[in-house]
Parts: structure tokens; C-alpha cells; sequence
């Protein structure tokens, strides 16, 4: 008897989960096909949740249905299959692309796994070409929604429910699933994800304005900083050199003094010195004229002749009446006037010299460098230890806060807080009452599946909206550092550090404000770095906590 030749399509026989021919067939009971390790595979995730669904048509089964192999599928695929590797073996290799830093990988590649270029929403799975291809054989005619290749499709899916996010509730501004809205958002104001994509993208050309004149702002202040240091420098050496010369120029103008008070007293020392000398020389003359006259009156008192007597004494009165009598001497005959002129002129250069020497000196103070000390052990740190609570006039909406409020959970529930200026609205974030000051110490502990951001900021930042203004480590106002099981990683200003992953949930916050100082440690049996900031605080910090679903945060306490 002839044999029958039936047409039937190759892909019908592929597995809608690695994309390639059924390997050892199985059907389940909604009638469809797997590979027996692929839909094994799947339902052994499904097994914490007891729940066991199709990957294609979704339909769930309790408890876990038996797997029995498919003998007319397996002759089936059997003859394609040694086709398909018979020709795999004479044809050259295709061409691919393997995966490279921050590509997403193909899920259904196995061994080498290639760059996914397209992601499906519905099979939320990532595709490389040939399995792109092989996807659009088998789903083309149902609509998948394809989107560029992304590593966020479980960003896609209800964390509470296990489905896609397609609507969007504008009463609670978040992404939710069907089954969200049928329960806790019942009665919200709700629309499709792509209406409300469509709302929110008109206020995107201004967003992309505001950034852009934000982003020219702090290239400006970038080139304003630079410009400042540069100038700073110059500053600085211009006032040594300009101090030197000025100092030079006081030092030789006092030398100069010195050197015409000297002169000036030489000057007057000389002329009054000759002036006494001619007065010396002109008495020592009418001294010896007296003697001379003396002495012919002691001749002539002694002569015996009247008549010559007589007649010489009156011509001895003559020559003796213009003789003077002496002359008068100035008291000031010392310069102890001058000396006490300079003597006063050295104390009042003195005191002004320290006067404004305290003044530049306070004045160069003002500028310096404070070098932070770097500790080692636990228990230095534990010295500027300090408890912090929550303020509950800050945490958002979706955060449940503990009584002696050192405990925040990130629950779905709207706790629908009293509106406050200072409470985020958006961001699932909180800040703690008291500011940090000085040298200061806090340890914060984690758990849960998720991660968690543990930030310091400033009261300044902005706590309403979902722009990157109120967010921990999106902007200027603070510093955030992200740690989960899997990543870790610094913020600030937008700007993102990598950083190795850290075991210990249990994280320490080391401030010194006026150094500028910020340290994160890995806190266990001892304390190890994480990373640390250097900078400068221009206002007082606070501690902030930023969660994500599911996740609960304390701020410890410690028995000191």
C-alpha cells in the first residue's frame, strides 16, 4: 500500500516555550504541546504559588497535573527534527550576536545565549532573531504586543496577582492588573496604560525642557565652578606676591624713616655743635682779652706815679665798658623729646601691626582644608551613635509606620495620611525628625525580597510629583545609597555608581557634617566599607529611607 503524504506546517510542532521542535512531547490537559523539561521547568516556579497555568492559553489546573509523553506527536516530530538537523549540519552557521555588558539575553537560546532584540509581553520572554522568527510563525496571527528587547518585563507584572499591568489608576498615579481593579481599586478613576501614556506624554516636551535648561544650568555652573577655582588660584597667588611686595615696601619705607630721622639729627647735632664752637672759640678770645686787662691793672695798681695813674685808669674804664658780660645756654641740650617721639611711633606701629596681623589671619582661617578621620572599628563609630524616628508628616501613603515610628513597611494599601507640605505624595520615601549635626552615627536593618535606598537629604527637597526633584539620589538636594540581593549601587544627582554586592542587612550611615563627609558601611560581626562621599554640606542633613513592594525597614536601637 502507498504511503500517504500529508502537508503539514513544521512550526505547528514547536514548543511555544524555547521556540525550538517538541523534545519529548507532552500535552496537558487544556489540550496544548511542551517539551516535557520546558513545562516542567515552568511549573516548578509555579509551585510556591500551587497554581499551575498554561504558558499559552493561561488556563490554571489544581493540583499539578501528570505529565504522559505524546506517541503521535513524538512520530511526528521525530522525521522534521532529523530534517532540520541534517540540514543545520551542511549549511554555514548563522550569523549571531552574543550578549555584551547591558545587553538582554535571548530566553529561549540554549548553551551561548544570544542579544534578545524584541521582548513579548503575553509569552514575557525576550527574543533573538531566529527565535523572533520562529515566535511570529507561531503567534503572528494573535496580536503578541512586541517591544524593543528589555531586561524589565517582571517590572511588567502584578507582584500580588501574577498579571499584566495594563491599566493605569490615576486616583493612586501606579500601573495595576484586571484583578487590581476589581479589588482594591475598585471604584478609582482608571484608564488603559496606552491612554495614559498618551495623557502623560504631552508633558513631556516641557519635562524635556525643563531638563535641558536644567542640564545647560549645571553645565553652566560646572564652567562657573572651574572658572571660581581657577580664579581662587590666581587669587591666592597674587595676594603672596602682593603681600611680600607690600611688606618689602613697609620694610623699606621704616627704613627709610629710620634713615632720615638719623640724617635729621646728625644735621641739627652739627649745627648746633658749630654753633657752640664759634661761641666757645669767641669767649675763650675775651677771656684771654680780660686776662691781658687784668693784669696791666694789677701793673698799674702797683705803680708809685699819681699823674700816671690817674691818667692810665681812665683809659682801662674805656676798654673794660665794652667787654660783655657772657652769654645764655638753651636748657634742651639733649634729644630725649626725639627719642620719646620714636619710642611712642614703635608702639603704635607694634599695636597696629598686630591688630591687622590677627585680621588677615582670622581672614586666611576662613579658608582650609578639614581632613576627616577615618575610623576603623564598629565601636568608634558607635561613640556619635544617635536614634532617629520617622516623621510621620513625611512618609508616603503606601507605608505603614509602627508606634514608636522606627519601623516602615511598603505595603499596596493606601493608609490615606492627613495632606502635609512635607509628605511625599509620589516616591514610596520618608525622613526622620531630626537633623544631623556634627559627627553623627545610625545603623538601619532590612528585610524582605526587595531592596532598599538609604539616603540623607536636605529639607529642601521636594517631596511632591514623580520627578527626579523628589527622589533620593535623583537630584542635588540628596545621596542614596540602593542595596538588595542581588545589586548595590550609589546616587546622587542622577549620576549612578556600581558598587559590589553586600550580604549584611544591616547598613551603617556615618556623617561628619563639617568635613563633608558621607560613609556607608556593611555592618555584621565587624564593619566594612561600602562607599564613601566626599563633599560639601551647604544645610543640615536628614536621614531618609526609600522602599520598594514588600519590604520593611527599622532604624535600630542600641543598648548603649
Amino acid at each position: 500500500m502507498a504511503e500517504t503524504n500529508i502537508s503539514v506546517d513544521q512550526d505547528q510542532f514547536n514548543c511555544s516555550v524555547c521556540l525550538d521542535l517538541l523534545k519529548e512531547p507532552v500535552t496537558i490537559p487544556c489540550g496544548h504541546n511542551y517539551c516535557k523539561k520546558c513545562i516542567t521547568d515552568v511549573w516548578d516556579q509555579d509551585d510556591q504559588k500551587g497554581i499551575y497555568r498554561c504558558p499559552l492559553c493561561k488556563q490554571s489546573f489544581t493540583p499539578r497535573p501528570g505529565l504522559g509523553k505524546n506517541m503521535e506527536i513524538a512520530e511526528m516530530v521525530e522525521k522534521p527534527n532529523k530534517t532540520k538537523h541534517k540540514a543545520a549540519a551542511s549549511a554555514d552557521p548563522p550569523s549571531s550576536v552574543h550578549t555584551g555588558s547591558g545587553d538582554v539575553r535571548c530566553d529561549s537560546c540554549t548553551g551561548i545565549k544570544q542579544k534578545a532584540v524584541k521582548s513579548c509581553r503575553e509569552c514575557r520572554s525576550s527574543y533573538c532573531q531566529n527565535h523572533l522568527e520562529q515566535h511570529e510563525s507561531l503567534f503572528g496571527v494573535k496580536g503578541h504586543n512586541l517591544m524593543d528587547a528589555t531586561g524589565q518585563l517582571q517590572d511588567m507584572i502584578c507582584p500580588l496577582h501574577d498579571k499584566m499591568l495594563d491599566i493605569y489608576c490615576r486616583t493612586d498615579q501606579r500601573c495595576i492588573c484586571m484583578l487590581c481593579l476589581v479589588d482594591e481599586h475598585k471604584n478609582h478613576d482608571t484608564v488603559s496604560t496606552a491612554a495614559a501614556r498618551t495623557e502623560k506624554q504631552k508633558h513631556f516636551g516641557e519635562t524635556q525642557i525643563n531638563l535641558n535648561q536644567k542640564i545647560q544650568k549645571k553645565e553652566k555652573d560646572i564652567q562657573e565652578l572651574r572658572e571660581a577655582v581657577a580664579s581662587h588660584k590666581r587669587s591666592a597667588q597674587t595676594a603672596v606676591e602682593d603681600s611680600e611686595r607690600i611688606f618689602t615696601q613697609l620694610v623699606r619705607s621704616i627704613e627709610k624713616r629710620c634713615s632720615d630721622v638719623t640724617q635729621l639729627i646728625r644735621d641739627q647735632e652739627r649745627a648746633a655743635v658749630s654753633r657752640a664752637e664759634i661761641k666757645l672759640e669767641r669767649l675763650e678770645q675775651e677771656i684771654n682779652e680780660l686776662r691781658k686787662r687784668d693784669t696791666e691793672l694789677k701793673q698799674l695798681s702797683e705803680t708809685q706815679d699819681h699823674v700816671h695813674f690817674l691818667q692810665s685808669l681812665s683809659s682801662a674804664s674805656v676798654s673794660l665798658s665794652g667787654s660783655t658780660d657772657g652769654y645764655s645756654v638753651s636748657p634742651h641740650l639733649s634729644f630725649d623729646d626725639v627719642m620719646k617721639s620714636v619710642f611712642q611711633l614703635r608702639d603704635k606701629l607694634q599695636q597696629f601691626c598686630r591688630e591687622e596681623t590677627e585680621k588677615i589671619i582670622e581672614t586666611v582661617k576662613t579658608i582650609q582644608v578639614i581632613i576627616a578621620p577615618e575610623y576603623e572599628t564598629r565601636e568608634e563609630f558607635l561613640q556619635y551613635f544617635h536614634p532617629f524616628m520617622l516623621d510621620s508628616n513625611t512618609i508616603c501613603s503606601s507605608l505603614r509606620l509602627s508606634e514608636d515610628n522606627t519601623v516602615i513597611t511598603s505595603t499596596s494599601c493606601n493608609y490615606k495620611y492627613p495632606k502635609h507640605p512635607d509628605r511625599f505624595d509620589y516616591w514610596i520615601e520618608a525622613l526622620c525628625t531630626e537633623s544631623v549635626s556634627g559627627r553623627c552615627y545610625w545603623e538601619v536593618e532590612y528585610s524582605g525580597n526587595e531592596g532598599v535606598h538609604i539616603a540623607v537629604a536636605y529639607k529642601s527637597i521636594k517631596r511632591k510629583g514623580n520627578s527626579g526633584g523628589s527622589r533620593f539620589g535623583y537630584n542635588d538636594q540628596s545621596w542614596r545609597l540602593y542595596c538588595c540581593n542581588s545589586s548595590c549601587s550609589f546616587r546622587h544627582n542622577t549620576i549612578r555608581t556600581l558598587l559590589p554586592v553586600v550580604s549584611s542587612r544591616k547598613i551603617g550611615v556615618y556623617v561628619d557634617h563639617s568635613a563633608g563627609t558621607l560613609s556607608f558601611l556593611s555592618v555584621s560581626d565587624t564593619v566594612s566599607l561600602i562607599h564613601r562621599v566626599q563633599t560639601t554640606f551647604t544645610q543640615p542633613l536628614y536621614p531618609g529611607i526609600g522602599l520598594q513592594n514588600k519590604t520593611t525597614v527599622k532604624l535600630c536601637r542600641l543598648n548603649m
